[in-house]
């Protein structure tokens, strides 16, 4: 387990940049997905990790030998040998007690901040800057557009029951009707695919190990980008969406509304810049890509399987030996 136990704990070091250019590799949606998963999987792995290496320190312990009624003939928590393991294990239980606290802090900040935007939200009803389309009634699941009487040019995707699409007088008033349909779609998108939870997956992970921050940003940036491409499908037309979100963008910047949700999307955050230019930007051929992103895929799958296997390895050899352990 000695050696097992740490892989993942370094793994990440080298999996997160691999899954940051198989992402740019491929579609939007996919490598949002690819980016979720492989940050929810190495934060399970290293927290296992964390976890084995604190209770085998705390096992090497008398009283936790006692406690877990390991034989004597077998396990000799008194040796030094045995007391080698107290310092690895002190650390890995205040890196537990730490990624404890900051998941609780985030946890708190994102449940104030949604509540607050829902109790400032809950009553208002569509304004009259709102499309005609959007006016109806909406289903159980439907989103509700939610119209705020500000001057602020503002627009995000609001999760909950019901969720919500939350835009400003200000941001309506700065677009066409056309626009306002791409930027409505957007959010939609936004709604529909849920990615609010794969946004809360990636902050929690990025608690887990530091390497894994870097996933939060890029994945934010390919959650748009898959909005973006579901707006432009929606309105059936790339430059409009293109021109709609580049408007949108101006707009906000200009006046800056109230710091939103960080789990509300919005077509005006990330590199909008970029976004433009993709959308404005015929896709690239699929044989073009296959070969880059088929060997960046391939790292990726070896540094997960690889940091699956070591986590699952040290679990059996932490169990084996506690077995032996309580034989008398």
């Amino acid at each position: 387990m000695t050696i097992a136990v740490w892989a993942p704990l370094l793994l990440p070091l080298l999996a997160a940049p691999l899954a940051r250019r198989l992402a740019e590799q491929l579609a939007p949606r996919a490598a949002a997905l690819t980016l979720a998963a492989t940050a929810v999987a190495l934060g399970a792995a290293t927290l296992a990790s964390l976890g084995l290496l604190t209770v085998t320190g705390l096992l090497h312990l008398p009283y936790g030998a006692a406690l877990a009624h390991l034989s004597p003939a077998h396990w000799h928590p008194s040796e030094l040998s045995d007391l080698e393991w107290l310092p690895t294990a002190a650390a890995a239980g205040t890196a537990l007690l730490a990624v404890a606290a900051l998941a609780a802090r985030a946890a708190r900040h994102q449940y104030a901040d949604l509540r607050r935007a829902r109790t400032a939200t809950g009553g208002a009803p569509a304004g009259p800057g709102a499309p005609g389309p959007h006016r109806r009634r909406p289903g159980p699941a439907d989103p509700v557009l939610t119209v705020l009487t500000d001057d602020r040019a503002d627009a995000y995707a609001l999760p909950g029951r019901p969720p919500r699409i939350v835009a400003t007088t200000g941001m309506l008033a700065a677009l066409t009707e056309p626009e306002r349909a791409a930027l409505l779609a957007h959010e939609r998108a936004h709604l529909a695919g849920r990615h609010h939870l794969l946004l809360a997956a990636a902050e929690y992970a990025a608690v887990c190990h530091p390497a894994l921050r870097p996933l939060r940003p890029a994945l934010g940036y390919h959650l748009e980008r898959w909005a973006d491409e579901c707006a432009a499908a929606a309105v059936g037309d790339r430059a409009l969406t293109a021109r709609a979100i580049g408007r949108a963008a101006l707009a906000a910047a200009r006046r800056p509304g109230p710091p939103r949700p960080r789990l509300s999307p919005a077509a005006t955050t990330g590199p909008v810049p970029r976004r433009v230019r993709a959308l404005l930007t015929a896709p690239a051929p699929p044989r073009a890509r296959r070969p880059l992103r088929a060997l960046a895929a391939l790292a990726l799958a070896c540094c997960l399987t690889t940091t699956a296997a070591a986590a699952a390895e040290a679990g059996h050899d932490f169990h084996e030996a506690v077995e032996t352990a309580q034989s008398p």
